[in-house]
């Protein structure tokens, strides 16, 4: 009997060291090696090593002259991510998107017609970076002119930041916003800051 009872606690002992202890510090030893960036939580530097965010979340950004992500139903707040949870035919859902879409359409000056639906609707977790390249396109000229640049080097750089579907056939084409816009800034300059911000800053 106490043979069994040695044993049971013997295995209760080794099986906590080996799957509570020695299983995650392999598993973390492994990524530390194989996948550092990912460990980290994806994070964008600038040169000088400054964090401007993750390539897995978005950012808001409200200026002209960048590109802005598809909404989120969580403002962004990556503390608190999900969707809005409205069913397709909800007023609610369905008034929120008629809002966006007219902002779009008049910001834009371009026909409802011509505005992808990840811009009027928030994804799942509220917090996807990516928009297909037409929702890029889509804003290019305000971009272009907001910097007073040319609309072709503007479109030269969705195309650079554009990445294909996985592996060549899983999912679709996108566009990392923060990247692309952090690519705006290293090829035009970052814009003078608004005078609304200087007032908040001093």
């Amino acid at each position: 009997m106490f043979k069994e009872i040695r044993q049971g606690i013997a295995f209760t002992i080794v099986t906590m060291v080996l799957l509570g202890g020695v299983y995650h510090v392999a598993l973390w030893a492994v990524g530390r090696v194989a996948f550092p960036a990912q460990v980290e939580g994806s994070l964008i530097r600038r040169a000088d090593g400054t964090v401007v965010g993750s390539r897995l979340i978005a950012q808001k950004f409200t200026r002209p002259e960048y590109f802005r992500p598809r909404p989120s139903a969580v403002d962004y707040n990556a503390a608190s991510t999900g969707g809005s949870n409205y069913a397709a035919s909800n007023p609610d859902h369905l008034e929120a998107i008629q809002k966006r879409l007219d902002a779009i359409t008049a910001q834009e000056g371009v026909a409802p017609g011509q505005v992808p639906s990840e811009m009027v609707t928030a994804s799942g977790a509220g917090l996807d970076p990516h928009i297909p390249p037409n929702a890029a396109e889509l804003q290019a000229a305000r971009v272009a002119t907001s910097r007073n640049v040319e609309l072709t080097r503007v479109r030269e750089l969705i195309v650079s930041r554009t990445e294909p579907p996985m592996f060549g056939f899983l999912g679709r084409a996108r566009v990392n916003v923060l990247e692309l816009n952090l690519a705006l800034d290293d090829a035009f300059g970052a814009p003078a800051p608004a005078a609304d911000e200087v007032i908040q800053r001093n």
